[in-house]
């Protein structure tokens, strides 16, 4: 002992003060214990409370965005962070009153639930019509290349004046089919899956599916399965029934950006998550898990001083065909999105029959719109270095285009995030990883009101709640176990790249990375087509 202190005590380091360690929670070890389960609670709680004062939703365009963006920007100003509300303008479409999709004949006639065998648009028309079905365009011949309702041509020699189109998905925006069809004079539209690819590999080409239209139409609209659209075009004499209760108007809301007040400007880490929820629903997994994981990181990081300038941002209007942060890319400078080094998205983290899906950069999963730009694959590395650590399962998340990365990706920058799945259905293998129900959805509550602390109350399955609730902690229809979890990889990823992205490559040139696949993908999903 006497001899280690005298060696401790030598020439060079004598008088020497060891260095201080930085300031806050800069490091992963200290982020990640900071930020705990009561204080994500703590946010969702106010996202609860608000929109239970609010008509019972965070929509964009309602007072209950408008309240839930005051809670963030207020908690981002008395953290230190340097707020900036950014406004815009969005089309508002909400379902006034319910819907019906029935088939008339030939006999034996269906009934159709919605949700299970059709899903009303997103701002489609009002209307209600009973008519003949007319197939446009269609192709049912692997590997089912459509254009269906593309072109005013297709309509051409088809009539379908007062009669209900039936139109394939496939190459252009949903809203361009259905005002097609408008125009030629149907009564209604359905939209059917496109069935390209196979279902093993690319199920969401095959099931029932949401469709956003982005804009106004005058006639009713609602999407199918490919087998149930498969079904309609080769039945004769069909007849359907389709009714519909809705508004679409012109409505203001905004994007809450908060950013460090230090860091290097030129090397931007950026996070972000959106904001609203659906119409109907208060949202607390959707997106009101991500939100809050997001907002307690951003507050529990506060005092530190990154090397980088780290954004977080919570967007609006992304129910609405990802309008917020369409906007912001789209009015950034070209070196303003030069500057963004990476971008990190968290939508839905919290499901109640979750898996771990890490979004898959490199697309080692080969399925789906591919990968990501240059350095979405070190992204997807990082996360999946953190659950393995934990000794943690992830699933490879395909880029969609569903969600706020959308505008990144197509402009080049890299990105990654976290998603714990929403509509599709849990599979055996996924039961095996994770627990919880195999054929109920990932978040058995997706886009209806039950997305809430009280599910059951709010119109969930009972049953299916009784026996999540028997495996796994949950709060309402948030999984404690995954947004807990979660809320530490986000953390994780968000101090390390605060202080060095060296592991992510040069950026490839914008105008390279337009021209890519993922980017193409991404812009027309992000639009409501494909």
């Amino acid at each position: 002992m006497l001899v280690g202190s005298f060696a401790a005590a030598s020439p060079a380091s004598a008088g020497k003060k060891p260095p201080k360690p930085p300031p806050g929670n800069s490091t992963p070890e200290k982020l990640t214990k900071a930020v705990t389960l009561p204080g994500l609670l703590r946010h969702l709680a106010a996202f609860q409370f608000i929109g239970d004062t609010n008509g019972d939703n965070r929509g964009s365009g309602g007072p209950g965005y408008d309240r839930s963006a005051d809670y963030v920007a207020w908690t981002m100003k008395l953290a230190g962070y340097k707020v900036t509300r950014q406004p815009f303008d969005f089309t508002f479409c909400e379902e006034t009153g319910p819907s019906a999709f029935d088939k008339t004949a030939p006999a034996p006639t269906a009934t159709y639930v919605e949700g299970t065998d059709y899903q009303t648009t997103s701002c489609t028309g009002s209307g209600n019509a009973t008519a003949a079905v007319v197939p446009v365009d269609i192709n049912l011949t692997p590997p089912r290349a459509s254009t269906s309702g593309c072109e005013a041509t297709d309509f051409a020699g088809v009539d379908v004046a007062g009669k209900i189109a039936l139109v394939q998905r496939g190459s252009c925006d949903f809203v361009v089919k259905v005002r097609n069809a408008e125009a030629a004079g149907a009564a209604g539209v359905v939209i059917f899956n496109q069935g390209n690819g196979t279902p093993e590999a690319n199920p969401d080409r095959y099931a029932l599916f949401g469709g956003n239209l982005g804009a106004a139409v005058g006639i009713p609209a609602v999407t199918v399965s490919y087998a149930l659209g498969e079904q309609f075009a080769t039945t004769a004499g069909l007849v359907l029934h389709i009714q519909t209760q809705a508004i679409s108007e012109t409505r203001s809301t905004e994007n809450v950006i908060a950013e460090s007040p230090g860091g290097n400007p030129d090397n931007v880490v950026m996070a972000g998550a959106h904001l609203d929820s659906e119409p109907d629903t208060v949202g607390i997994n959707d997106n009101g898990s991500g939100s809050a994981a997001l907002l307690e990181v951003a507050y529990q990081m506060r005092k530190v001083k990154p090397t980088n300038k780290v954004r977080f941002a919570w967007w609006g209007a992304e129910e609405a065909g990802l309008v917020g942060s369409n906007t912001y890319v789209a009015g950034l400078t070209e070196a303003q999105a030069a500057q963004i080094k990476l971008y990190l998205n968290f939508d839905m983290i919290a499901s109640a029959n979750y898996t771990l899906g890490v979004y898959d950069g490199d697309d080692s999963a080969g399925a789906g719109s591919g990968p990501g730009p240059t350095g979405s694959a070190e992204i997807e590395a990082l996360f999946q270095k953190f659950f393995a650590d934990r000794g943690l399962p992830t699933r490879a998340s395909d880029f969609t285009g569903r969600s706020d990365y959308g505008a990144f990706i197509a402009n080049g920058i890299p990105a990654g995030g976290l998603f714990t799945g929403a509509e599709e259905p849990k599979t055996a293998d996924d039961v095996a990883k994770w627990g919880g129900l195999e054929g109920e959805q990932m978040d058995p509550c997706y886009h209806d009101p039950c997305d809430s602390f009280t599910p059951v109350k709010d119109g969930a399955d009972a049953e299916v709640y009784r026996k999540l609730d028997r495996q796994y902690p949950l709060l309402g229809n948030i999984n404690l176990r995954a947004f807990d979890v979660n809320a530490d990889a986000i953390a994780t990823a968000v101090i390390t790249y605060a202080f060095d992205t060296s592991s992510i490559p040069p950026r490839v040139a914008a105008a390279a990375a337009r021209s890519a696949g993922p980017a193409s993908v991404a812009s027309s999903v992000a639009a409501g087509k494909a």
